[in-house]
């Protein structure tokens, strides 16, 4: 497990690298990014923003998404993955922010979770970049990096990745930092090809040096 000083190291190294990592979900309000996070959910962002740029100019308000069939929906969204069940979640979601929040997405993380659709992650991510609210949303990028790294412990639970970061980095890094463990998981240390002989953390990096191993003996 790295420390405290060797974890600062990493974070430093990663701003160095990505100074501008930010939600490359393209959306223009918190009703826009609810919907693009919730369709995201095991599905490249890449993908939800082809979709969502026909799907936000046919649906603006949460009204708009109830004006039309099931089946309409499910055929506006049908390349993402789960598009079935994303399409109940979105109708049910707007059918609660009309009744009890006045068709406006809410701003505390308790109320945002209690949406269809709508996790611990996806409500991390709204606070942070919708509210500007400080949160650290551990998607599939930020617990392989943490975890290959040495951050957190390979038997910890998204929880416990979470709360592990939350009391590592200084809470006024935790939406930046969010950001740059994406970009860095998504652009540098990825899920099949982590590019680890040109990796500035290979000498922090656990992983790193089993794989650069096994690639000497190969």
């Amino acid at each position: 497990m790295l420390n405290n000083k060797q974890i600062a190291i990493c974070l430093d190294e990663m701003r160095g690298m990505y100074p501008e990592a930010h939600c490359e979900l393209v959306h223009e309000n918190p009703f826009e990014l609810v919907i693009a996070v919730l369709l995201s959910a095991q599905c490249t962002d890449v993908l939800v923003n082809k979709v969502t740029k026909n799907l936000f100019q046919k649906y603006k308000e949460p009204e708009d998404y109830l004006a039309v069939t099931l089946e309409e929906l499910q055929q506006d969204i049908r390349s993402i993955g789960l598009y079935r069940n994303k399409a109940k979640n979105i109708r049910s979601l707007c059918e609660i922010l009309l009744e009890e929040y006045g068709g406006e997405v809410p701003r505390e993380h308790e109320e945002l979770v209690k949406l269809p659709g709508v996790g611990r992650k996806t409500a991390n991510v709204v606070v942070s970049v919708a509210f500007g609210v400080p949160a650290l949303a551990v998607d599939t990028h930020v617990e392989r990096v943490s975890k290959r790294l040495g951050i957190c412990r390979w038997k910890d639970s998204v929880l416990e990745v979470e709360k592990t970061l939350m009391r590592k980095i200084p809470r006024e890094e935790w939406s930046k930092t969010h950001h740059r463990l994406i970009f860095f998981g998504r652009y540098h240390c990825k899920a099949q090809s982590p590019q680890c002989d040109i990796c500035p953390l290979l000498d922090l990096c656990r992983e790193g040096q089993k794989r650069m191993k096994k690639k000497v003996r190969g």
